[in-house]
């Protein structure tokens, strides 16, 4: 019994140390963090094959594995050789460059949007995170991100 319930309460304390930097960052750390907004309709794709595809385009994010090869882009660019697509996203970014060495930045983000009832679609780059939401939860997103302390372009 007491061994148990120690195990238990040190499970609860060891998941509460990891939890406890997403609050805190979240409230003070990254409550000033400018988020802008994108102004553009994306799709997100699973592609043939990225032939046709004008990688020096604005907001072309590529993914490959050994299963797909993924495509998200604005909905004018999407490319012939879509195999599969899901429209009506919409976007932001972090601004500015983030540091490798930060944590929890899109956790916390994420957790905004979580409890809001939203769900995300983020890709990560060398610089900075871009986070999307379907365009209906959009607006909702954002004002749930200023009600949080974030800033938004």
């Amino acid at each position: 019994g007491k061994y148990l319930l120690s195990m238990v309460n040190f499970a609860l304390l060891e998941l509460n140390i990891i939890l406890s930097p997403i609050r805190l960052t979240n409230k003070f750390r990254f409550s000033n963090m400018v988020l802008k907004i994108i102004n553009e309709d994306f799709s997100v794709c699973k592609v043939a094959d990225y032939k046709g595809i004008n990688l020096s385009s604005p907001y072309i994010f590529i993914g490959s594995t050994d299963e797909e090869k993924s495509l998200v882009c604005p909905i004018q660019l999407v490319p012939d050789n879509t195999v599969e697509r899901d429209d009506g996203w919409k976007a932001f970014r972090i601004e500015g460059t983030l540091d490798f060495s930060l944590i929890g930045i899109l956790a916390a983000i994420s957790k905004v949007l979580a409890d809001g009832g939203i769900g995300i679609f983020a890709i990560s780059t060398f610089n900075t995170d871009y986070i999307l939401t379907k365009s209906q939860n959009f607006e909702r997103a954002i004002g749930l991100l200023q009600s949080a302390g974030y800033s938004i372009i």
